[in-house]
């Protein structure tokens, strides 16, 4: 099932991900430092990361919507999708939570902030495993003749036109 939002010939869910994925998932990192060393340089860094990376998410998000709408009512992947994005959307309302919690006290957050930024990590890792269950398992998003020669998503010619070569 192809994606219905690409840019240049590639869906657009996929390439947002990354950002706040990755926002969120190093701010817990800094956190740790923060802990470890004591430097509320680290701890700033940390709020500054979840409030990009839940702006970033809620973009993802809205990508990710448009194609699981598409998906066909019934099958494994609506399912699979739903808690994919339900899951995701607890993440985000859980790093919100915690940049809340640190508004006031960025430099020095109080424990029920960390806490929740480390319950939506350990979240977010089983819903980014449900977002390779979607692409990698289910093709949600695939090109329909997907294959190891099909010609650049540039050359707008269906990636099903060229066949995987034969030896």
């Amino acid at each position: 099932m192809e994606s219905k939002v690409k840019l240049f010939g590639h869906p657009i869910h996929p390439m947002l991900i990354a950002f706040p994925l990755g926002l969120l998932a190093t701010s817990f990192v800094f956190d740790i430092v923060h802990w470890i060393t004591g430097n509320d340089y680290f701890s700033e860094v940390a709020f500054w990361m979840i409030a990009a990376g839940i702006i970033g998410g809620l973009l993802a998000a809205v990508f990710g919507l448009v194609d699981w709408l598409a998906i066909p009512a019934g099958t494994r992947a609506k399912a699979v999708g739903l808690w994919h994005g339900a899951g995701n959307v607890i993440v985000v309302l859980l790093f919100a939570g915690s940049w809340l919690l640190r508004l006031n006290t960025q430099r020095n957050p109080s424990i029920f902030a960390y806490i929740l930024s480390l319950i939506a990590v350990l979240l977010a890792l089983v819903t980014a495993w449900l977002g390779g269950e979607l692409v990698d398992r289910l093709g949600v998003g695939v090109d329909e003749g997907a294959n190891v020669n099909a010609p650049s998503s540039l050359s707008h010619q269906p990636a099903a036109a060229h066949t995987a070569a034969t030896d």
